[in-house]
């Protein structure tokens, strides 16, 4: 499960964020209101915790726009202030649950753990790129009849692409969204789990599905 956490308090970011990675997440954090539209709109999330008030664009006109564009993934949203109408104007906006700071970082995560289970209803488990087949709730991959084992590693990054089908996705942005962490731009990490990926999804099958982009990164998709 990925979740985005907006959040300007970079300590409070950084907390929710460890606590939420504690438990499995994969998780994504921006300090702006601006940042959370384009990453949203950039990469498919299951849950997002959102504070209501933000630098520049507020929390509520990000959830606003979300649901405009018709963005329904579950969200959280935090406040310090806990008054009734601003609860009340949270929900009627489009969020899914309201926690008032302060707050308990074990009932933040299991509030994200019940918002992204019930998300995950509406959801089917299974991501489909022509005939390779990923199933999110087994873990199995599956080339037309064949099955293919994966490491965890391959799993999380092969995810990741399909839930990107289509989109390219750049080295440093694997790198941020399948490990969770900041390397050196000049290590081949990335480089190497994909030609280990390929040589699992595509060696033996047709047609081929990851492509390089020479110099930017890969995408996935059914045509070249």
């Amino acid at each position: 499960m990925r979740v985005l956490v907006v959040e300007d308090e970079r300590k409070t970011a950084s907390f929710i964020r460890k606590a939420l990675q504690a438990e499995g997440f994969a998780v994504d954090v921006c300090h702006n209101g601006q940042d959370a539209l384009s990453a949203a709109s950039a990469t498919p999330f299951d849950g997002i915790v959102l504070d209501i008030m933000l630098p520049g664009r507020d929390g509520l006109s990000v959830l606003r726009q979300w649901r405009e564009r018709n963005n329904a993934t579950p969200v959280l949203l935090l406040s310090a202030r806990g008054e009734v109408n601003e609860r009340v104007e949270g929900l009627n906006a489009g969020a899914d649950d309201y926690l008032p700071k302060p707050f308990a970082l074990a009932e933040l995560v299991a509030r994200v753990r019940a918002l992204t289970r019930r998300g995950g209803e509406t959801k089917s488990p299974v991501l489909r790129v022509a005939d390779l087949t990923l199933d999110t709730l087994t873990r199995r991959a599956q080339r037309g009849e064949t099955g293919i084992e994966l490491t965890a590693r391959e799993y999380r990054l092969l995810e990741f692409l399909m839930r990107s089908a289509g989109r390219l996705c750049g080295r440093m942005t694997i790198l941020e969204k399948v490990w969770d962490y900041d390397f050196d731009p000049g290590t081949n990490l990335v480089d190497v789990y994909i030609r280990r990926l390929r040589e699992k999804i595509d060696a033996d099958f047709d047609p081929k599905l990851l492509h390089t982009v020479r110099g930017v990164g890969y995408v996935l998709k059914d045509q070249p």
